[in-house]
């Protein structure tokens, strides 16, 4: 006796009942600063006529260095704690390319930890290092205007990370120092610090 075939039935997709959000992600808002008056007001004042040609902060790279104590694995962790909480990014570890005996270092050893931020990250760390962070260092009077390399690239460095209000107490008893490198495309370095000071950024007042 032959059994009848019976097809199952076809499961139904309900629609989604919550409220479904069409709203585009929000920029940082250095970022839309940037992209909607900085750069045209930097064309403008630097005499440019391509918007191509305007300073562009392309990159920020944080690195700790951990010197004499690269083989203190408990100094490592807090390094690493302070870089994932400041920059919201897993560091990487930097190593030696060359061996000094002097300084009882061997290729490859672990030296320090570097991360290195683009896009939105970069901008919401660099509106908080401006904003929140500089204002808090003591007899702070500005940073050097003498920080610039030849391509117009500027480095910022701080002696302890307990300036960071992301970090705890307890994660800044063992201080370390720590130094960021703003990688800025211009064709001049007197452009980079014009872009630094739209940010933002306090620049010591030069003796006359």
């Amino acid at each position: 006796m032959a059994t009848a075939r019976v097809n199952a039935p076809k499961k139904i997709q309900s629609a989604p009942t919550g409220p479904v959000s069409s709203a585009a992600p929000v920029s940082p808002r250095l970022r839309a600063q940037y992209n909607e008056t900085i750069a045209k007001d930097l064309m403008k004042e630097l005499g440019l006529t391509n918007p191509h040609q305007a300073p562009r902060l392309e990159k920020v790279v944080i690195n700790v260095g951990l010197g004499k104590a690269k083989d203190d694995k408990r100094i490592m962790e807090i390094a690493t704690n302070t870089l994932v909480k400041v920059t919201g990014q897993q560091p990487i570890q930097t190593t030696a390319k060359n061996s000094i005996a002097g300084f009882k270092l061997r290729d490859g050893n672990k030296i320090g930890l570097k991360v290195t931020l683009r896009g939105d990250r970069m901008y919401e760390f660099v509106d908080r290092l401006i904003t929140i962070v500089m204002p808090r260092l003591r007899d702070f009077h500005g940073v050097s205007a003498k920080a610039f390399d030849g391509q117009g690239n500027f480095s910022l460095g701080m002696i302890d990370q307990s300036v960071f209000p992301e970090l705890s107490f307890e994660e800044t008893t063992t201080p370390h120092g720590l130094q960021a490198v703003f990688v800025i495309k211009c064709q001049d370095k007197k452009h980079s610090r014009a872009l630094l000071e739209k940010f933002g950024m306090p620049f010591e007042k030069e003796n006359k």
